[in-house]
This record gives C-alpha cells, sequence and structure tokens, in this order.
C-alpha cells in the first residue's frame, strides 16, 4: 500500500501546477504559496515589475 496517495495539495499561483505536501514543510504547510524556487523568483520579478511601472 502506497502512503502517499492522500497527501494534501495546492496549486502554485505562478505556474497553475498542483504540488504535493512534503515533510520539509510540516511546519509551515500553511505559508507555503509557492512549488519552487523559481516560482517564487518569478513572483518577486513580477512584483517589482508592477512597482516599477506603477
Amino acid at each position: 500500500m502506497h502512503k502517499k496517495l492522500f497527501l494534501p495539495e495546492k496549486v502554485c499561483p505562478i505556474c497553475k501546477r498542483p504540488f504535493a505536501w512534503r515533510k520539509k514543510w510540516r511546519n509551515n504547510w500553511e505559508a507555503v504559496i509557492y512549488c519552487s524556487k523559481a516560482c517564487r523568483g518569478k513572483a518577486r520579478a513580477c512584483d517589482q515589475e508592477a512597482e516599477t511601472n506603477g
């Protein structure tokens, strides 16, 4: 029997892909927004563009 079939999932707002709970996120799963560092970087780049174009 697989233990990882019923892990909670979220959808990344940048790439729109689902990502599952990981053990390293066990203490702050509620605060996890992005699936990867790459998506987090893209989000920051978008925020900085919005500020400069204001």
